[in-house]
């Protein structure tokens, strides 16, 4: 799996095909789910289907969405697919408590298998430090925007801004890379997406979590950056290598340890190009 994963592509764990599709689309990681894209009466096909996929490992890194731990369905998803040996990672949706991801942890994941957990209520937020510390198998955390944004009550998109500063401090204070941005719901919007993922990247998402192929390049493009700001940085680091410690460039910009290490990353996002 590349260092820096752009694009989660989700699927729907009762359509085979799909996930057929989706593990040549490109996405850096597919996401199998068996949670909100799966109807009541197909949870049992599509825990088996997935778990049949996961019997082998794939040509390309797969993380599965259980359901919601209180959900009737969540101890036999944990039981049928965590021991694959072609998973990479579980998400936990609708996590509001450290505490539940302790307990994945020690007893339904005992194999140091990694957890991503979501955050989609408003006390799933209040909690999103202590979550993001709450066992080393925990890799990241991001947010589950439609169901944050019905125990909101948020009408518009800004609405959600605090909570997405949040979560990004959170991680990056626990120690986890930045977030997934959430999934942009209308396919067919690709201009509002590029928009969107704009609005993400300025607020510290790296990445996109995805619902359909055609949203994969244009969320890369976005998270990727600009061949301005790849010559900016291969200047800062020229820099830095010729004269280490704080500087002034003849441009007048200041240049330090952490300008430095924000230029490193940038010339490793641009090698994925």
């Amino acid at each position: 799996m590349t260092a820096f994963p752009l694009t989660w592509l989700y699927v729907p764990g009762d359509r085979p095909h799909v996930v057929a599709k989706a593990l040549t689309s490109g996405a850096d990681i597919v996401v199998v789910d068996l949670e909100d894209a799966v109807a009541p009466d197909r949870k049992a096909y599509a825990r088996a289907a997935t778990a049949e996929l996961l019997a082998e490992l794939p040509q390309v890194p797969v993380h599965v969405r259980v359901n919601a731990l209180d959900s009737p369905w969540a101890g036999q998803d944990l039981a049928t697919v965590a021991p694959a040996p072609g998973l990479c990672a579980l998400r936990l949706p609708k996590i509001t408590s450290p505490d539940e991801v302790v307990r994945i942890a020690q007893h339904a994941v005992p194999t140091g298998l990694p957890l991503y957990a979501l955050l989609e209520t408003a006390l799933g937020v209040e909690q999103a430090y202590a979550v993001a510390t709450a066992h080393p198998s925990l890799r990241g955390i991001a947010l589950g925007e439609a169901d944050l944004r019905a125990d909101l009550g948020a009408r518009d998109d800004a609405g959600l801004d605090w909570s997405r500063s949040r979560v990004i401090m959170a991680a990056r204070a626990a120690g986890l890379p930045p977030p997934a941005q959430s999934v942009h719901p209308d396919v067919r919007d690709l201009e509002g997406l590029a928009a969107s993922c704009a609005h993400g990247r300025a607020l510290g998402f790296l990445g996109r979590a995805a619902i359909h192929p055609r949203q994969l390049p244009v969320i890369e493009r976005a998270f990727l950056p600009t061949a301005e700001e790849i010559e900016q940085a291969e200047t800062i680091v020229k820099a830095a290598a010729a004269e280490p410690g704080a500087q002034a460039l003849p441009d007048g910009r200041f240049i330090d340890t952490a300008v430095v290490t924000a230029a490193q990353r940038t010339l490793s996002l641009a090698r994925r190009r």
